[in-house]
């Protein structure tokens, strides 16, 4: 069952689907989120988002600032600011 994801900024949706896994940067370093991943509240640190799309793409997000969110295999990226890389 793969992740579903949702990164948004405070004006628009920046990316959204399903994927393999995630790499963020948060204030208190790079944290990675598979499937079955505990649930976490973190805080992002400004920086790339990086998703592996369950193709095998690897989409990049530029985030500035903001909160991921990880709760039963869905995440939540919000960001004061983001966009494709």
């Amino acid at each position: 069952m793969p992740l579903s994801v949702s990164i948004v900024s405070a004006t628009q949706e920046v990316w959204s689907g399903d994927a393999s896994q995630i790499i963020a940067k948060t204030v208190e370093g790079e944290i990675g989120i598979l499937t079955g991943h505990e649930p976490v509240l973190a805080l992002l640190a400004e920086g790339q988002v990086r998703v592996t799309d369950t193709a095998g793409t690897v989409h990049r997000v530029q985030a500035d600032e903001g909160f991921l969110s990880v709760d039963h295999d869905r995440v939540e990226i919000v960001a004061r600011d983001a966009a494709l890389a």
